[in-house]
This record gives structure tokens, C-alpha cells and sequence, in this order.
């Protein structure tokens, strides 16, 4: 099975070619610069890959949450090119990304999602398979949801940000964190394979984003705090 899969939730722009658990990424700290360099991404790694779009069974894309515009972009990209060449998509949340790339069983991952609040979701792997102990969602940091147990791994922008309220939050339950690790290409990939070795591929249509949020910007007032 071949799946070619994209990320762009942040200022990372990453794809990837999964073939049979072996994966080849390319990754670039783009800024906004996502819809500039995607394609020719996409088409150089393609092409060193020798392969064409058609030759793959399916496409995998980060559906977020993430920037606003980095996320529609990947899913327009990932629709699109589905479209094309008459192959499934895979939407894959940010935040279990973070978890699969961790190589830990036990991960809160956590996104910074400005206006002093995070994206966050609690992940715990029972063999291959992850499992949501607290699904994606928006919060202030010190409202985090509470998890069981003390062997858990914290990655995402989220501890970099907000790392004090985060690591008294979860006092004598963390055993590490990784505040630079963001979502990418590589493991969005081997978590789409893994749908579509399910029968969960979906239709190109279906290429549809999570946003968790839908104001993306505090009032003048409450910048002031009034």
C-alpha cells in the first residue's frame, strides 16, 4: 500500500510517502508560506519516489485543529488531488499525530491555540492502536482535563506556551515533554494507512477540516481586559 500524505496546521509544511510502513518525508519551516510551496513539495517527492499520483491508494491529510488557513489548505489539497485521480482521503487529527511521532504509549498533546488556550487531547496506546482517553478540544490551560496515572509524556507547542499552568496541572503525572514537537507529514501517513487498512478511507468530499474553534481573534476590549 502506498499513501501520500500532507500536513500544514502550522508554521511547518511537511509530506510524506508511506509504502508498506516505510516512509520517506520532506519538512520545511515555511511560515505562511504553505500554498507557495506545497505542490512543488509534493511533486519532488513524488518524483525521487518515481511514482505519479495515480499509483497511490490513497491520500492522508491533517485535518487539525491547527492555523485556520494552514488546515483548509491541506484539506483543499488533499480533496483536490483525490478528485483527480479518483482516490480515498484520510483525515488525521493534529493532536494524535503528536502522539504517534512521540514514540511514547502515554501522551497529552498540546497546541498552542493563542488567546491563552491550547488544543489538547490525552492518548494512551494499547498495541498498535491509540486510544482518546480525553478527545481533541478547546481549553484554557489550567482547565486541562484531568488523566489517571503518572507515566504520561507531554508534546505539542501547547508546553512550550503554556508550560508552567500545564506541568502544575498534571503535578507528578508528567515523565517528560517535548514543547518543539509538531504535527507532521511522516506520522499522518502511517496513521491514515492505518485507516485504510480498516476500510475507513473516505470519499474526496468528505476532505473535511477540524476546526475546535471558531473565533480566531480576542475583541479590543478583552485584549484590554474590560
Amino acid at each position: 500500500m502506498r499513501v501520500l500524505a500532507l500536513e500544514t496546521s502550522t508554521e511547518y509544511c511537511s509530506v510524506a510517502l508511506w509504502q508498506d510502513s516505510a516512509v520517506v518525508e520532506r519538512c520545511e519551516l515555511v511560515g505562511q508560506k504553505h500554498s507557495e510551496v506545497l505542490m512543488e513539495m509534493l511533486d519532488a517527492l513524488l518524483k525521487d519516489a518515481g511514482f505519479g499520483i495515480k499509483d497511490m491508494d490513497g491520500i492522508a491529510f491533517g485535518k487539525g485543529p491547527g492555523s485556520f488557513t494552514g488546515v483548509r489548505i491541506a484539506c483543499g489539497v488533499a480533496q483536490g488531488l483525490a478528485l483527480g485521480a479518483n482516490l480515498p482521503v484520510a483525515g488525521v487529527c493534529t493532536l494524535q499525530a503528536l502522539a504517534e511521532a512521540s514514540s511514547q504509549t502515554c501522551v497529552i498533546a498540546a497546541l498552542d491555540a493563542r488567546m491563552g488556550e491550547i488544543y489538547h487531547a490525552a492518548y494512551e496506546k494499547q498495541g498498535d492502536d491509540w486510544t482518546a482517553l480525553s478527545e481533541p478540544r478547546l481549553c484554557k490551560p489550567q482547565d486541562a482535563p484531568l488523566v489517571p496515572g503518572d507515566d504520561w509524556f507531554g508534546a505539542g507547542s501547547g508546553f512550550a506556551a503554556h508550560g508552567a499552568a500545564l506541568q502544575a496541572r498534571y503535578a507528578g503525572q508528567l515523565q517528560g515533554m517535548d514543547g518543539v514537537a509538531v504535527p507532521q507529514a511522516a506520522a499522518i501517513a502511517a496513521l491514515g494507512a492505518a485507516q485504510f487498512v480498516l476500510g475507513l478511507g473516505k470519499d474526496a468530499a468528505e476532505a473535511l477540516p477540524l476546526y475546535l474553534r471558531d473565533k480566531v481573534a480576542l475583541k479590543t476590549s478583552e485584549r484590554e481586559g474590560r
